[in-house]
């Protein structure tokens, strides 16, 4: 008889063709559906399904334990096989891991045998009659709207020789949408995440956009400088989710980041923020659910692939202003002496003082600046984790609490860690959606805004 092929045929496949010591075995299913549109037209739909195999070899010998890791796309047993044969041979060939530890053992999903969760393009059937509505909105009032929507599911199946058999359906959605007049002169864009956009809306989001190209009526063209500026809780998530990235411990405890203790060591234990500062990420947390277990594909100073199947639970970066965690694996936990915190796929900053909304901060602002969004952010000193990048889609001039008009955008060179200390107002926290990080790579934060008085311009910007 024929094995049906599904992800956990693929797993015990690899598990039992592999001839290595101990072998662990990771599948993602991955359906995708999205549409695109421009000039208030629906221009291109799709669906999309891939399957991904991961095969981790682990071979014993009198030096240690070596490992070989191969990832590749599979559609049946044969090319599972393939992958199987290159690990073992990979784990042959490697120097013993220096992260080696005690595999993650006996741990069992209860949903392990349920089928991959897909997606498909019926996600979208409330939403795609209200996208046609503000087509139509738009063109009537002189509006072009450019956009994509994209929903992912995506069942991530883990198993090991030692015991692990592991699942998690994972929902991913996106939405982002720029409108400008029809001279094209101007832009503006939202954006969100959702996980089944059933909160999604068109007319919502296109009656915000126009909004906001009416205050782009007036221009006013501004030098480089530092401003008080508030960052929205889109911008704010940009700048974290840097933050959350560059916490690796064994980095900080060898001297190389922000999070580095001068004489040595990592700053856990210092404060770092003002007080009433929180940053944590939790695979629990309310409409940001995410993988409750660790699934490395590999190796490197912030995962570990003897780390895997390790339970994953809130962990507090940092707690009323204080560090008191960074990105831990076993084998880094053990130099920093340190407990083991590895990496979440979410973030969440909330601020003790943080009450109101947006708009309440640009009420209470006598002059200033309202970004809309950050773009191409990129590190330029790691030991205060300052960083470069560029205003996009609407920077807003504040005058007297009300929004009078737009200005030219700029480069900006700031620290967020050090944002965190010099913020003096704070929105409540709210789901956010980096522009910059979110589409592809981390999409599941919640931040508030922030208004902060010296945000440093560094350079007039010549991007529209």
């Amino acid at each position: 008889m024929t094995t049906p092929v599904t992800p956990q045929s693929f797993v015990e496949h690899a598990l039992a063709t592999s001839i290595a010591d101990d072998c662990a075995v990771i599948v993602h299913d991955r359906t995708s559906a999205n549409l695109r549109w421009a000039n208030n037209t629906l221009t291109t739909n799709g669906v999309m399904h891939g399957l991904d195999v991961t095969v981790i070899a682990f071979v014993r010998g009198a030096d240690g334990v070596a490992t070989g890791s191969v990832t590749g796309t599979a559609t049946d047993q044969a090319g599972v096989t393939a992958l199987v044969e290159a690990a073992d041979a990979a784990a042959r060939a490697a120097s013993p891991a220096e992260d080696a530890a005690d595999l993650v053992r006996d741990a069992t999903s209860p949903d392990w045998d349920d089928a991959p969760v897909p997606t498909d393009i019926h996600v979208y059937d409330a939403l795609a009659p209200a996208l046609g509505e503000a087509f139509g909105r738009a063109a009537g009032e002189d509006r072009v709207l450019y956009g994509f929507v994209n929903h992912e599911m995506t069942t991530t199946y883990l198993g090991s020789t030692t015991g692990l058999r592991l699942r998690h359906v994972q929902p991913t959605g996106h939405y982002g949408c720029t409108g400008k007049p029809t001279d094209l002169s101007t832009s503006a864009w939202v954006g969100g995440a959702t996980r089944d956009f059933t909160d999604v809306d068109p007319l919502a989001f296109d009656a915000e956009l126009a909004r906001r190209l009416g205050w782009a009526k007036r221009r006013v063209d501004l030098p480089a400088g530092r401003y008080d500026t508030i960052l929205p809780p889109s911008a704010v998530a940009d700048l974290m989710i840097d933050a959350y990235w560059y916490a690796g411990a064994r980095v900080a405890h060898e001297g190389q980041s922000v999070y580095s203790r001068r004489g040595g060591g990592t700053r856990v234990g210092e404060r770092i923020a003002s007080a009433g500062v929180n940053l944590f990420s939790d695979p629990a947390y309310d409409a940001l659910q995410c993988e409750p277990f660790v699934a490395a594909s590999r190796s490197g100073n912030e995962s570990s692939v003897f780390d895997n199947g390790l339970p994953l639970s809130r962990t507090d970066w940092i707690r009323d202003g204080e560090l008191t965690a960074l990105l831990q694996t076993r084998h880094s936990a053990a130099m920093t002496d340190l407990p083991v915190t590895p990496g979440i796929d979410n973030l969440v900053l909330s601020i003790d003082s943080g009450t109101g909304t947006e708009a309440d901060l640009v009420a209470g602002t006598e002059r200033g600046l309202l970004l809309t969004c950050l773009w191409y952010i990129r590190e330029v000193d790691p030991q205060s984790l300052l960083l470069t990048g560029l205003t996009r889609d609407g920077v807003y001039l504040v005058e007297g609490g009300e929004i009078t008009g737009v200005v030219n955008n700029f480069r900006f060179n700031d620290s967020p860690v050090d944002l965190l200390r010099r913020f003096t107002h704070a929105s409540a926290t709210v789901p956010s959606f980096s522009r910059e990080w979110g589409d592809d790579y981390f999409s599941r934060t919640a931040t508030p805004a922030l208004r902060v008085p010296d945000f440093n311009m560094s350079s007039v910007s010549q991007a529209q």
